[in-house]
């Protein structure tokens, strides 16, 4: 992984969503104005003071074919509701490289099953409480987004 940071070896996908995985539960090193490392920083409050942000979203993208990954699901409310993103926030990822990341969309997009990640509305991303398993060696590339407040908490 770039930039020195303190997760190696394995696959580079399961290291970047365990980097994310720990600032996430936290809440360095400034690489590129928009790359998954200064998403982490910004979610930290290393690059402004108290960001206020509690996610890093980001998109996976499976190895067969490099498509981007889009998961299904429905809250338990709303169970006849299924709904599909390209964007998740990580809740937890064990030793084997499995993860739970949740799905984040945004309230206000219309699109309840969007066929491209530009389809899908991102200005208001919240988490949605609907959440997958995965397995992170499935995945060949991750695209971070900005940090942001997934549970839309104000910046302070």
């Amino acid at each position: 992984m770039g930039c020195g940071k303190k997760h190696h070896g394995g696959s580079c996908v399961c290291n970047v969503v365990r980097e994310i995985a720990d600032a996430q539960e936290d809440v360095f090193e400034y690489c590129c104005d928009t790359s998954c490392e200064q998403s982490i920083s910004d979610l930290l409050g290393e690059t402004e003071m108290s960001s206020g942000y509690d996610t890093v979203p980001f998109i996976l993208y499976c190895k067969d074919g490099c498509t981007p990954f889009k998961g299904y699901g429905a809250h338990p409310r709303h169970i006849g509701d299924v709904k599909a993103s390209f964007y998740f926030r990580v809740k937890k990822v064990d030793e084997d490289c499995c993860a739970i990341i949740e799905m984040l969309r945004d309230p206000h997009c219309e699109a309840k099953d969007p066929k491209t990640p530009t389809e899908q509305g991102t200005k208001h991303l919240r988490a949605t409480g609907i959440c997958l398993t995965v397995d992170l060696g499935c995945f060949c590339h991750i695209t971070c987004l900005p940090a942001i407040s997934a549970y839309g908490h104000t910046k302070k």
